[in-house]
């Protein structure tokens, strides 16, 4: 099937409540911008996290920290906070931080300028230490621990704390040990409770949306960046910040896509990858089409990336080492003659990571991890194949895992010319 602009607004029928329709005749083509019009917002269902959940991922926090012997854990702005506080705070050189103590009251430090709208940001905990802009900020970070009865404890410190604020806190308090805090912010963030599964199930709602009517506007001799304004002027139709890269034809060949200027033609293969956050929690979907009749050569391998695909998806559950659903999918690349390993023709990356707050987040489904997967964790699922210097081909959906097995949050394509369920 040859997909042109036409075809495309029909495969976006239906788009946003079917707001996106085959309007394309042989006369006078609708304007984009009226097409973004007819999108809506789709965030009238939203919930976001509660304070509870807060503050029981704040009490599994504290029972990691017992079991692993760290007497507190310090948080800079940034998604470990958000997930802990709700605290969005920009992340600057003067010191604002969140510290978790194994027991006793949370406490936070921050400029003694800011401390009202500190205060306003605050959902839980009434201790706050300010610090004036002569004044050292880790002094006052240390004494928060001297006042729970941490002299000579263990500290553990967030992945995301700058060299010089964890530098600061340690010239302070000679006599505690300092210990990567992964062993509670991780194992807390790794499992998505079903608030947080729902959160990233609308965000990839919206991001279908906004590729189908994104898709629908595709035209020959656009670029990547004309498509990244399309895509994200859709998804803030939509209701929500977001936009899709695009990398055409020989880009396409290079995961991550190429500085090389190129224009889409007849022929041309585009994979698109991209999404958004709803309360801070994203989504992650690519797609790769061919705008106009695609080649044998191209059907067969966008059917091999596919075949990949399942095979990973097939081999994910509960208690399945997460290396050996990136084998499922790389055996299948294999056995076309493809590989082995992350040679090319083939994948030259893991088959998917982790995703939540972040984008990309821990436990990848690679070679040589492996813990097994558990119900609540959530991964994409990507093994791309690659043409070298001629294109490639990604199929992305993310998945999280039930007891009965792994569930996508978005439908994979069926077929090459049909990119959406």
């Amino acid at each position: 099937m040859s997909l042109n602009r036409r075809d495309f607004f029909k495969l976006s029928a239906g788009a946003a409540g079917g707001a996106i329709l085959a309007s394309c005749s042989t006369g006078k083509k609708e304007s984009n911008e009226a097409l973004i019009s007819k999108l809506g917002p789709m965030t009238d269902d939203i919930k976001p996290i509660v304070d509870d959940e807060r503050k029981a991922r704040i009490e599994k926090a504290r029972r990691l920290m017992v079991n692993n012997n760290i007497d507190a854990i310090y948080l800079e702005p940034g998604k470990s906070m958000f997930y802990f506080t709700g605290i969005n705070w920009r992340s600057s050189e003067r010191t604002f931080a969140a510290i978790i103590p194994a027991r006793g009251e949370i406490a936070y430090v921050t400029p003694a300028f800011e401390e009202d709208r500190t205060r306003e940001l605050i959902r839980f905990g009434e201790d706050v230490r300010t610090w004036e802009e002569h004044e050292s900020p880790y002094k006052r970070v240390v004494q928060i621990f001297k006042d729970r009865g941490i002299t000579k404890g263990t500290i553990g410190m967030e992945e995301r704390v700058r060299f010089f604020q964890f530098d600061g806190i340690r010239k302070e308090a000679p006599g505690m040990k300092f210990v990567s805090a992964d062993p509670v912010t991780i194992e807390c963030r790794v499992i998505k409770s079903s608030t947080e599964i729902a959160l990233m199930q609308k965000a990839s709602d919206i991001t279908i949306e906004a590729y189908k009517a994104s898709v629908s506007m595709i035209e020959k001799g656009m670029n990547r960046d004309d498509f990244r304004v399309l895509s994200t002027a859709a998804h803030k139709a939509l209701g929500i910040t977001g936009g899709i890269g695009c990398q055409i034809d020989f880009a396409s060949s290079r995961p991550h896509g190429s500085t090389r200027y190129i224009e889409v033609k007849e022929g041309s293969i585009i994979l698109m990858d991209g999404g958004c956050n709803v309360d801070g929690y994203r989504s992650d979907i690519s797609r790769t089409i061919v705008f106009g009749e695609p080649t044998d050569y191209q059907k067969e391998i966008w059917d091999l990336a596919a075949r990949s695909k399942a095979a990973a998806f097939e081999k994910a559950g509960v208690g399945v080492p997460c290396e050996d659903v990136d084998a499922a999918a790389r055996q299948v690349h294999i056995e076309h003659g493809f590989g082995p390993g992350y040679k090319v023709p083939g994948c030259p990356h893991r088959t998917g990571h982790g995703i939540g707050l972040d984008g990309h987040e821990w436990i990848n489904l690679v070679k040589g991890n492996k813990r097994p997967m558990e119900v609540g964790m959530c991964f994409s699922n990507e093994p791309m194949v690659v043409i070298p210097d001629k294109f490639g081909v990604r199929l992305e959906d993310c998945m999280y895992i039930t007891e009965e097995g792994p569930v996508y949050f978005s439908g994979p394509s069926p077929s090459i010319d049909q990119p959406f369920k």
